[in-house]
């Protein structure tokens, strides 16, 4: 019997006992809907931390700090720390400080072995943003570092290396300041207010480049992104009134390392900064926790599916055992008819493969309709604060993967009555009632 041949008989038969094999494509279904709802739902989670990751920082950096001592006002064991000056407010939580990097640093910095870059985070303290003659509304400013960007509704992110002050609004300031939607606001002006030290208040035009939104992985959240031409503008009518020499001290500053840079590599720099005073960490180091937790939680998940296909496999061996029983006189004509062991086993080996490739294909288009309905709807309602996400999201060689794996347990649960049936004699297979 050719090879082809040997396929259809064994499709066909499949079909033989049809209340027997729904019910056993029934087990397998449940096992790949299961497989392949989690693997969409890790492949969707982890598709938007990736999406957003330049959001974070750029993968090419490190975020720098040198860690004060004092920590807030003091811990219950020790007591009130001592006073330093050097130390300036982070964004960590409140009352947590870090002693402030001054140029000193930053040419320390510059001076450490495979630190490509240096630049100082400016921290803007911004007071409103106003359209025209309208209302003016409260708002923060954040800062993008290069290789960083944000996801765009409308416009283009500002040009650090243009002379003009641009800007970067958020898509929740957009109605509110009278604009019609995100396309209308790029291309207009906007006035910025910020306080001096000495409580003066300054108005700066800036033309607005873009609208973001706003997610979770945001730098900036719903704040102001301006360009470095506004950054500069804004620091330094912030700064009017401060001593010259107490201007250039920052919380914080981002340092680029070569991109071709191993995780050895990276990981030998981190230890250099810390030698000389600094701690460094990256985009990774920020974001790994997250995706390690997303990653348990789907193995997890992964497990109860393959548990589910494991009880159905079981259900395989039952539905074969049964079909070599009831066809043992047929068996028994195959192999006088000259049909050898080997070719007796793969005919019931393709049977059981089969079986799993329709339960698990099922299983798989099912969950792929229900994953879409579901993160669809999910889209629109609870997860509408986050833009961009799509809880479950499929990819096709994941899906091939799980058909492919539920096939192989499929196959390997066929093997024990694949291999009955190989074994049986022709002469008592022929006389069996």
């Amino acid at each position: 019997m050719r090879t082809m041949d040997l396929i259809g008989t064994a499709v066909s038969n499949t079909f033989r006992s049809k209340t027997r094999l729904l019910l056993t494509i029934l087990a397998i279904f449940v096992g790949a809907f299961t497989l392949t709802l989690t693997n969409g739902l890790g492949t969707g989670i982890n598709a938007y931390i990736d999406d957003t990751v330049n959001g974070v920082g750029a993968a090419d950096t490190l975020t720098v700090t040198k860690t004060s001592d004092a920590t807030g006002f003091g811990s219950g064991e020790s007591g009130p720390l001592e006073y330093n000056p050097d130390a300036v407010a982070s964004a960590g939580p409140p009352g947590s400080t870090v002693t402030a990097l001054l140029p000193a640093d930053l040419e320390s910095l510059a001076g450490i072995e495979g630190v490509v870059d240096v630049q100082a985070t400016k921290s803007l303290s911004v007071d409103f943003v106003q359209a025209g003659a309208g209302t003016r509304f409260a708002v923060g400013a954040g800062s993008l570092v290069e290789g960083q960007t944000v996801q765009l509704q409308a416009g283009s992110d500002p040009d650090d290396a243009s002379g003009e002050l641009q800007v970067l609004l958020p898509t929740s300031y957009v109605e509110p300041l009278g604009f019609a939607d995100a396309d209308s606001a790029v291309g207009q002006t906007v006035t910025i207010g910020s306080t001096d030290a000495l409580r003066g208040t300054h108005e700066t035009q800036a033309v607005v480049v873009g609208v973001a939104e706003e997610s979770i992985a945001s730098p900036t959240g719903a704040a102001l992104v301006p360009n470095d031409a506004l950054t500069d503008q804004l620091y330094a009518t912030q700064n009017i009134g401060i001593p010259a020499d107490q201007v250039e001290r920052y919380a914080q500053a981002t340092v680029w390392f070569s991109l071709d840079a191993s995780s050895g590599d990276i990981d030998l720099l981190k230890q250099r900064l810390s030698d000389a005073g600094y701690t460094g960490s990256t985009v990774a180091d920020q974001l790994g926790t997250i995706k390690t937790v997303i990653d348990g939680i789907v193995l997890v998940l992964n497990a109860f599916a393959v548990i589910a296909l494991l009880a159905a496999s079981f259900g395989i061996v039952n539905t074969l055992l049964m079909s070599v029983q009831e066809r043992t006189r047929e068996i028994g004509l195959m192999k006088a008819m000259g049909m050898g062991s080997g070719r007796v086993f793969t005919l019931f080996s393709i049977e059981a493969a089969f079986i799993g490739l329709l339960g698990s294909a099922i299983g798989a288009v099912v969950a792929v309709v229900a994953g879409t309905v579901i993160s669809a709807s999910l889209a629109t309602t609870l997860l509408a604060d986050l833009p961009g996400l799509t809880l479950i999201a499929f990819d096709p060689v994941s899906i091939g993967v799980v058909i492919l794996v539920v096939m192989v347990i499929a196959f390997l649960a066929g093997t024990l009555p694949a291999a009955r049936a190989a074994r049986a004699d022709p002469v008592e297979s022929l006389r069996y009632e």
